[in-house]
């Protein structure tokens, strides 16, 4: 059976409004769980006002203090100008043709071959680069996984990621503190007698997070393969690509400054171990997107 191609534009877009949609029911269940845990203590117009103000508060912040918290966390350090000047020629070449300002460049002292995009916008943008990157893919992979980042910053992926960051980071928080405030408050609470009040809030102390995680793995998979895409529309090969992919996939190790946080910003899995599939896997599978860039026009 042969494989029907697909146009570069149509991935683009359909990836692009299942990203929305993904990120849309995010940011609902967050305001939610935020509105429900507030309702079982004050009456639900207040609490409506109140989880509002605090999630803008919260989201507005962090979000804006994002990248430079995710470059200290992954130990990465500006790239100076005499360091690997041909990854400056392509990132430059690159960002000029996609349209965007050039991003900063970083780099990450870690033998596993890796990178990842982040940053709040285009002119506020960043790109990080392992050393075992350069070391392992030559000239026309190390472009073509360089088009892949500059196209998760054109594509306002980077937007994307940073925000799912944060709000997972939110639901986290929100589930906490309303253990804590049912764990100690009891039956004190205005509706503290409510069963079912109670079994609800029990459910979801224990399962927003977990819900909160899936949604940001799915959303991290669709933007992967829309930059795949969009990074092989850049550079016009596909195929550079699919053997950068390969040549990655051979190496067993992660990289050490990366956590359960920060995994879903990498090109590809950076954690050490069997990496996890189906629902739980920060990535696509490589098979998966190697297929999918053979398909592209």
């Amino acid at each position: 059976m042969v494989e029907e191609k697909v146009s570069f534009f149509d991935a683009i877009e359909s990836n692009e409004r299942k990203s929305n949609l993904l990120l849309g029911a995010m940011f609902l269940f967050s305001l939610i769980l935020l509105w429900f845990c507030l309702y079982f203590f004050i009456d639900w117009e207040f609490a409506l006002v109140i989880a509002l103000i605090i999630s803008s508060v919260y989201i507005f912040f962090s979000y804006k203090s994002g990248m430079s918290l995710i470059m200290n966390v992954s130990n990465a350090r500006p790239l100076k100008k005499e360091e690997y000047p041909h990854l400056h020629h392509v990132i430059e070449g690159l960002s000029l043709s996609a349209g965007i300002p050039v991003p900063k460049a970083y780099i990450i002292d870690d033998p596993a071959p890796n990178a990842f995009a982040t940053g709040t916008n285009p002119n506020n943008a960043a790109v990080a680069v392992t050393t075992g990157l350069l070391e392992t893919l030559n000239q026309r992979e190390l472009t073509a996984v360089m088009a892949h980042e500059i196209s998760h910053i054109a594509n306002r992926d980077i937007k994307y990621a940073l925000v799912a960051i944060v709000v997972v980071g939110f639901v986290a928080i929100i589930a906490q503190l309303f253990g804590r405030m049912f764990l100690y408050s009891g039956s004190g609470s205005r509706k503290g007698g409510s069963a079912y009040l109670v079994i609800i809030g029990i459910i979801l102390l224990i399962f927003a997070p977990i819900f909160a995680q899936l949604v940001r793995f799915a959303l991290s998979r669709e933007r992967e393969y829309l930059a795949d895409a969009n990074g092989s529309k850049l550079t016009r090969d596909p195929q550079g690509l699919s053997s950068a992919l390969e040549k990655i996939s051979k190496y067993t190790g992660g990289v050490k400054s990366a956590t359960d946080i920060t995994a879903p910003l990498y090109f590809s899995n950076p954690l050490k171990g069997k990496p996890l599939t189906g629902l739980f896997s920060t990535h696509p599978e490589i098979s998966s997107r190697i297929s999918r860039l053979q398909s592209l026009i």
